[in-house]
């Protein structure tokens, strides 16, 4: 006999939602990040326990949200960011969807407080399953927002077991407020595990791009840097960023990949620039890789994926090929300079030797 097809229950359908675009702590904290710098943050602070499963605690000193808001803050497709549907294609903003809080919310217990300019006091207030459990309550606080996620996935077992230690989440974490701060010199990121003193990662907001990458990746690729500027109007886009030299090299690439100023991924680009530096770097080795692409924004399709990480944009050859032979004559302008002066070196070692 054939089964009775069903529609499953609103709760049972938001929670599988929930976890296409939170699969992990990390995903929650790069959503909550792009949430804080959206209301220009240049202070955020991320606390964790247990890999985030126990607690995830963002700290923002930005605009915070308006008391009237805080009731639909956690629904699903509530955003201060799009209004039409044609909006998505020239979208500026990082949490476009509306869905990060509310994805989290149905996950996992959330409490908010927050303060804007204007509000003569903070609010709290608590949601689960998306709604607000009651109204929010006045209390002391500074301007900004503070999310507190709390029991991640408690409702959803087989999300839990899917992952890994809670080490391992929390090296994810860190890798994702790493990128972020790397992006964003001139505003101060840290992160650490709750009850330590001391931050994995702390950046100044005074610090450069460079100053972030020694602090966080270390001297000895900061050293081996080289910049990339270039702009090609006919295909609409503009890159920047640092590049390691053929004299570094690690074990796995280090591509930390902005578009429009959304951390994602590209395998297709990423697998071009490794083909560079195979010609320059030992077998099994490879580069480091800071890039920020501009790209018209109708240009790029960044609602491919939940979890908004792999992209796709329009005339992707050709600009992959672009950048590409940037980085290639940049190599090789830096690898030329390399080999001339120790030629230049010679003769001189071997007249004082002799």
């Amino acid at each position: 006999m054939a089964g009775v097809i069903r529609r499953l229950d609103e709760t049972v359908v938001n929670r599988i939602a929930a976890g296409e675009v939170i699969q992990r702590p990390a995903n929650a904290v790069k959503e909550m990040i792009e949430n804080c710098l959206d209301a220009k943050s240049t202070n955020i602070q991320v606390t964790v326990k247990d890999g985030g499963l126990k607690l995830l605690q963002i700290q923002d000193n930005g605009t915070g949200i308006r008391k009237e808001d805080m009731e639909i803050v956690c629904e699903r497709f509530t955003t201060s960011k799009l209004q039409t549907f044609e909006d998505l294609s020239a979208i500026a903003t990082y949490g476009f969807r509306g869905e990060a809080l509310a994805s989290v919310s149905h996950v996992a217990h959330v409490t908010i407080t927050t303060k804007t300019a204007e509000a003569k006091c903070a609010y709290r207030a608590s949601y689960s399953d998306g709604k607000l459990k009651g109204p929010p309550k006045p209390c002391a606080g500074n301007q900004g927002t503070q999310i507190l996620v709390e029991d991640l996935f408690y409702n959803v077992s087989t999300r839990r077991k899917a992952l890994k230690s809670p080490g391992d989440e929390y090296s994810r974490i860190v890798e994702v407020v790493s990128r972020y701060a790397v992006h964003n010199s001139g505003k101060s990121f840290s992160v650490k595990k709750q009850g330590e003193t001391v931050a994995d990662v702390r950046t100044l907001p005074n610090a450069s791009v460079t100053d972030n990458i020694r602090s966080i990746f270390g001297n000895a690729v900061s050293r081996e840097l080289i910049e990339v500027n270039s702009e090609d109007q006919k295909l609409a886009f503009k890159m920047k960023g640092y590049i390691s030299n053929a004299n570094y090299s690690v074990k796995k690439c280090i591509l930390i990949l902005f578009i429009n100023h959304r951390l994602v991924e590209s395998s297709a680009l990423k697998k071009a620039v490794e083909t560079v530096y195979a010609a320059y770097l030992p077998k099994n080795t490879h580069p480091f890789l800071y890039l920020s692409l501009e790209i018209a924004p109708q240009n790029v399709d960044v609602n491919v994926h939940p979890t908004k990480h792999e992209v796709h944009f329009l005339h992707e050859d050709s600009i992959i090929e672009s950048v590409q032979k940037h980085i290639e004559s940049k190599l090789l302008g830096a690898n030329s300079s390399r080999t001339y002066f120790t030629q230049t070196l010679l003769p001189g070692l071997s007249a004082s030797g002799g």
